[in-house]
């Protein structure tokens, strides 16, 4: 575990973005740093832990719902054949 010493104006976000790569990774500052937890904006000189990132991606390709170009399931709906007055 490494640690990092804040500038002022960091914000767990920020942190987590800069170090880890990814600020949805805030999480794992988190619970490194406890006793910061409802810290919002920190000023210069505090000494936070940084894990290790996380080895698994966090979003692994798009969801099932942005698959393909929504072309097909058009289509499928049978219930828009001949138009809203049928």
């Amino acid at each position: 575990m490494e640690a990092y010493t804040t500038v002022s104006g960091d914000t767990f976000d920020r942190i987590a973005l800069k170090l880890l790569g990814s600020e949805y990774l805030l999480p794992v500052l988190l619970r490194a740093n406890p006793k910061h937890r409802l810290t919002l904006i920190f000023s210069a000189g505090v000494v936070l832990n940084i894990p290790e990132p996380p080895r698994e991606e966090i979003f692994a390709g798009e969801p099932d719902w942005l698959l393909g170009d929504g072309e097909a399931e058009m289509m499928e709906d049978n219930s828009l054949e001949g138009g809203v007055f049928g």
